[in-house]
């Protein structure tokens, strides 16, 4: 179990896509497919919710299929909808994995998934850089306009980074600067392949 956290925009997802490109026999997990389902709300109701507070993701369900996918059961994955601010009706069947990458802003905030974790990775990105990639994907990808993007940016996205994603980072084993780094890539795949070949318990070596 492999965890990469680290800031909105920060690279995180191109990372975790680079190792599974990179490796066979891996699977990627995002925690935000995990965002609560909240259909007793109106539309603009959920468009209030903090959604980079912990308490906006089911991280105990993501961790129950970590520990399904540990034991060789397959699970099926929640899909979320950021247009509507709903999980959608489909899901995903993940079959169990050698490897099982979790990416999210998240991931090293929590003490029980990170406790599930063998691998810790911080992505450790300039916060302008980030804003920047945030304002791209939301427009292109979640039919976001500018205005609304910065509004959450300045109201929940920055205090919450603050709060709970940069703490986080005191729990990486290995921190990769400015986002997509091919050497770092490089470390982590060839630390995975390691263990891979040599079956141990922890990718971290005893000091």
């Amino acid at each position: 179990m492999i965890g990469i956290a680290g800031g909105s925009g920060s690279g995180k997802s191109t990372i975790a896509t680079a190792v599974v490109a990179a490796l066979p026999g891996v699977v990627c997990i995002q925690h935000d497919a995990y965002y609560r389902h909240r259909p007793d709300l109106d539309f603009d109701a959920r468009t209030q919710i903090n959604y980079d507070h912990p308490d906006s993701l089911e991280t105990e369900l993501l961790i129950g299929h970590l520990e399904d996918l540990s034991r060789g059961v397959q699970v099926s994955l929640p899909t979320y909808d950021f247009t509507e601010h709903l999980r959608a009706p489909a899901t995903i069947s993940v079959q169990p994995a050698s490897v099982v990458v979790v990416e999210g802003i998240l991931v090293l905030a929590d003490p029980d998934l990170r406790s599930r974790l063998d691998l810790k990775i911080y992505v450790d990105t300039d916060a302008d850089l980030r804003l920047a990639r945030r304002i791209q994907r939301d427009i292109e990808e979640r039919g976001r306009s500018v205005a609304s993007v910065l509004d959450q940016y300045f109201s929940t996205v920055r205090p919450m980074h603050l709060k709970f994603v940069e703490s986080s980072k005191r729990y990486a084993d290995l921190i990769i600067p400015e986002g997509y780094n091919p050497r770092a890539v490089a470390t982590v795949v060839d630390m995975i392949r390691s263990y891979l070949a040599v079956g141990r318990q922890s990718l971290i070596s005893p000091l």
